[in-house]
């Protein structure tokens, strides 16, 4: 895997702003469901958040690569980059499709921290991972769409100012192929909540802030239009692939974590007169798990590598979530496993790793979609769906 000064130098600045932030940190805001403001804001301050965003528009002017570095850090300190990853990747839509005008208005304020685009409205509860089946409407009258539908599954909506919202702008019924009458609308949240945007939180495993939400008449300006009208679903591809990198890296992160817990455990607890990691049975599917998180590593750098080149990446991004999500999960259980009923405790923070690190298998794409796309689109097999 390629090694550089800055990725050195990033790797080791994300870990002196995580030791600020502590497993305990996280613990009490998972206790009380909060958002980790202090550390977004950090994040933010630190230029980490705006990594993608090119120089010219006050961001780092990064690539995939470093920012899944940065993710990766944040989580293999303990914390959970979920809270804020979105701000990286979602205005790359804007970056690569939006007007100039469009670019100048929200890029360099997202990169400050002035707004936080956070949100990202893809999902709806008929249509589920079948995204070109979404139903919400946007109609435009004069210089306004007027949107009606819902969305679920939507993260950091109650901490975001601007949300990306995927709508239908054709019925599915009036287009010659699936993939047109989609269109992006940026949506200003402050102005939309109350005024035909109501959000409903869904209480989760874990500390996600997920939401409902639901558009009854509300009103989004025409000039917050990315692109054209009916071409969004070729606009919000490149931003899955990049997000798929991200979680991939984050599952890494997640997964150094649970080895390394697990292993100064099993050196240190000693049963029967012994140091349990003495004993094979605790200690392969410790270094099992650290093998296979090695052969995702490599993945999810070939997969930046792609991106960052611009070539086509979506079999090596999907392929790169896949097993990064599969062997944090690995760690995850090797770790609850070693630590016995302690890995139960809060205290240990091994449970409540656990539940974060689950939910990577099923969002932002479940890992039988994954192996679908392989099987259809890399080997050619019959569509299944």
């Amino acid at each position: 895997m390629p090694t550089t000064v800055l990725h050195q130098d990033l790797r080791q600045g994300v870990r002196q702003l995580c030791e600020r932030y502590p497993v305990s940190y996280w613990r009490e805001l998972d206790e009380r469901e909060a958002y980790p403001e202090a550390f977004v804001q950090a994040m933010t301050k630190a230029g980490h958040l705006g990594a993608l965003i090119p120089e010219e528009y006050g961001g780092g002017g990064l690539g995939v690569t470093e920012a899944s570095i940065i993710l990766e850090e944040v989580n293999r300190s303990g914390g959970n980059a979920g809270a804020c990853h979105a701000q990286m990747y979602i205005m790359g839509t804007i970056l690569r499709h939006g007007s100039a005008a469009q670019k100048l208005q929200y890029l360099p304020k997202i990169a400050s921290g002035e707004l936080r685009l956070q949100s990202f409205g893809v999902t709806e509860p008929d249509a589920g991972s079948d995204t070109l089946s979404i139903s919400t409407m946007a109609i435009r009258k004069g210089d306004e769409y007027v949107v009606n539908g819902q969305k679920i599954w939507n993260s950091r909506t109650h901490y975001s100012d601007l949300m990306l919202l995927l709508v239908r702008t054709t019925p599915l019924s009036e287009v010659k192929r699936r993939t047109e009458g989609l269109s992006v609308l940026l949506v200003d949240l402050r102005e939309a909540v109350g005024h035909g945007l109501t959000i409903q939180p869904i209480k989760t495993m874990m500390n996600h802030f997920t939401n409902h939400l639901f558009f009854d008449d509300m009103e989004v300006p025409a000039e917050n239009l990315i692109g054209e009208e009916g071409k969004g679903f070729r606009y919000i591809l490149d931003g899955m692939n990049a997000e798929r990198i991200l979680i991939a890296a984050e599952s890494i992160g997640d997964g150094d974590w649970f080895v390394e817990k697990a292993t100064n455990y099993a050196k240190e607890r000693v049963v029967f007169g012994r140091p349990i990691g003495q004993n094979q049975g605790v200690q392969f599917p410790i270094a099992r798990a650290h093998v296979n998180l090695r052969a995702a590593d490599l993945m999810r750098y070939r997969a930046a590598e792609l991106f960052d080149s611009g070539q086509p990446c979506g079999a090596e991004a999907n392929m790169a979530k896949l097993l990064g999500s599969e062997a944090s999960w690995e760690a995850a259980n090797a770790c609850v496993q070693t630590f016995g009923g302690f890995g139960f405790a809060r205290e240990f923070d091994v449970e409540r790793k656990f539940r974060e690190t689950r939910l990577y298998q099923v969002a932002p794409i479940s890992t039988n979609l994954i192996l679908a796309f392989v099987g259809q689109n890399v080997l050619g097999m019959p569509r299944s769906y």
